[in-house]
């Protein structure tokens, strides 16, 4: 019988776990390239925003090199868009972001949070402003539609918040500038980081953005009419001959070398911003409200509980991270727990992160207790590579 860690509550899995299918069923969308990614040969398939996600096509590791090497595409449909129009869309935004929403003009984007009374984290969308009354939430994986239609009603606001039939589908990996000039032409140069344009390519409504997950150039194409799926993932490989161009996935290899963090794996609604090193995107030096902001300030004046640090974590190659965290000690005291942890092939190491008491954040030494017994492991620091996106 296993036994609950005290500072995660979860107990641990077996290593060995067994492969069961992955049951297909109306309840759990695809999105407009999933028939796109059965051909290219997806290895599996996650669950994100009650939506089909690819986990991965040649392989993780495979995946990583395609992605560092070249020009990798992922099907990421299930980032779903909360969209927020009318009168008091602004002031809506405002209310739910943590980011001065006054600063953003049409045509840019900001990475952002969105947090509980309490400063907990609920989701940490990226927000791109189309006009000065549209908004858009791209989403994390969290029912934030329903949230937020909840905020809009005790407010009250005059807005209208639905989610639109928009598709965002990732062009990632240092040949993807040449893949987006080949198909947008030159102008697609004068784009610049966290920027992005309305367009058409034959036609088909689209929004292209200098955004993305994997810590390399990257580019998010947002499809605007769902029936297309398909037809712009054939035309983007069309395009595409001769650079490297392979189906990929969100890539968690190259994410955690990065210091990118997945909503659900290394933040939940229980931890706030300055716990897991997210405080640069919370604008408490704005008068606007938020919510979460009283409690953020008590926060940042009293600093934070826990901290997250990396791990460079001993022994043979992880193969397969935390389902369940990873608990992490000290001199023989649990501290904390391991939220993510890989094998980066690049680095020829077992990288990870951990969230620990802040007593213990300092400290350079732990030992991690992993599905296959304990293994040692050295504080580094975050990034483990220094991402390459801009």
């Amino acid at each position: 019988m296993t036994t609950p860690s005290p500072a995660t509550g979860r107990t641990a899995l077996p290593a060995d776990l067994p492969e069961v299918p992955f049951a297909y069923g109306a309840r759990t969308r695809p999105s407009p390239y999933f028939e796109a990614t059965i051909r290219h040969g997806v290895g599996a398939f996650s669950v994100y925003n009650h939506m089909m996600m690819p986990d991965y096509i040649e392989g993780p590791e495979e995946d990583y090199w395609n992605l560092v090497e070249g020009v990798s595409i992922w099907d990421v449909g299930c980032e779903r868009q909360v969209e927020i129009t009318g009168p008091d869309a602004a002031r809506l935004t405002q209310y739910l972001v943590t980011r001065d929403v006054t600063r953003i003009q049409p045509g840019q984007a900001r990475y952002t949070l969105l947090c509980q009374e309490d400063g907990g984290i609920l989701n940490d969308p990226v927000l791109l402003r189309l006009a000065t009354d549209h908004f858009w939430l791209s989403l994390a994986d969290s029912d934030i539609l329903l949230w937020a239609k909840g905020v809009a009603h005790s407010g009250p606001f005059d807005v209208s918040l639905r989610e639109p039939d928009v598709s965002p589908l990732q062009i990632q990996g240092p040949k993807s500038a040449d893949l987006m000039r080949r198909v947008f032409g030159p102008p697609i140069d004068d784009l610049g980081f966290y920027r992005f344009i309305e367009t058409a390519l034959d036609g088909v409504p689209l929004v292209v953005a200098r955004t993305g997950w994997s810590g390399e150039v990257g580019y998010e194409l947002f499809l605007r009419d769902g029936s297309r799926g398909t037809w712009l993932w054939d035309r983007l490989f069309s395009a595409g001959e001769g650079l490297g161009v392979r189906a990929g996935a969100p890539n968690n290899i190259r994410r955690v070398e990065a210091g990118l963090m997945s909503y659900g794996t290394d933040m939940d609604s229980t931890m706030n911003p300055w716990e897991v090193g997210l405080e640069q995107f919370v604008d408490l030096g704005s008068s606007d409200e938020f919510i979460g902001r009283t409690a953020l300030i008590e926060v940042s004046a009293t600093g934070p509980k826990r901290r997250r640090v990396g791990l460079v974590i001993s022994g043979e190659p992880i193969r397969q991270g935390p389902i369940r965290w990873w608990p992490a000690t000290h001199r023989g005291t649990e501290v904390g727990f391991v939220t993510s942890a890989v094998y980066s092939p690049g680095l020829e190491r077992n990288i990870a992160y951990c969230l620990v008491g802040a007593g213990a954040a300092d400290e350079s030494v732990f030992d991690v207790l992993t599905p296959d017994g304990l293994r040692s492991a050295a504080r580094a620091a975050i990034p483990f590579v220094s991402p390459r996106y801009r």
